[in-house]
């Protein structure tokens, strides 16, 4: 029996086109890193230097062409209809089968396009999608204590507080403690534990 690719991921939402990458797109996702970099150093791990070349780019791609694939994770650029600008990306990672049913969520947005709804809109649509097609009942999220904007994105979406975790991720070539969120798809909620 041949294993057939699924295609790929494709979600649309009001002023948005949320899709994987592809390699075409190596020179504007390039364009947009850098100009973030100093807009999301704080919130982000330490890269390798030759991040931004088109070799690793090319990594990049195929890893999120290859986790789609195998249902591990969903990685998907945030592009703007009007004009077709890359603004971003937002990934369900670490998806979890069996008893679980989970995903964790992380996302990041160029300076230029933050604050204006853009990524409420993005989770939204990722929150729907993981809870129709790819059937999870739950996602998690994890910011810096000192994250504010992202702490009130995860509260608009629905996201609710769980605690905090010790040395959670190395960010800015630190080991830092998170708060931990997560949102339970309704249905799925125990009403014993409500």
């Amino acid at each position: 029996m041949l294993f057939r690719r699924p295609s790929p991921v494709i979600i649309e939402t009001d002023r948005m086109t949320l899709r994987l990458p592809e390699m075409g797109d190596h020179l504007d996702w390039s364009r947009l890193r850098r100009a973030a970099e100093d807009f999301l150093r704080a919130w982000e791990p330490v890269y390798a230097a030759d991040y931004l070349s088109r070799r690793a780019y090319r990594n990049r791609v195929y890893w999120a062409h290859q986790a789609q694939a195998e249902g591990r994770a969903l990685s998907l650029f945030l592009i703007r209809r009007e004009d077709r600008a890359l603004m971003g990306a937002i990934t369900l990672d670490n998806i979890r089968r069996g008893p679980a049913q989970m995903a964790d969520v992380g996302y990041w947005i160029g300076p230029d396009f933050a604050r204006q709804g853009y990524m409420l809109e993005a989770l939204r649509a990722v929150i729907a999608h993981a809870y129709g097609p790819l059937d999870l009942g739950r996602i998690e999220a994890a910011c810096l204590p000192e994250n504010h904007a992202s702490q009130k994105l995860l509260a608009r979406a629905g996201f609710e507080p769980e605690g905090r975790a010790s040395a959670y991720l190395q960010i800015a070539g630190r080991w830092r403690d998170h708060l931990l969120f997560a949102h339970r798809r309704a249905d799925r909620r125990d009403p014993t534990n409500v």
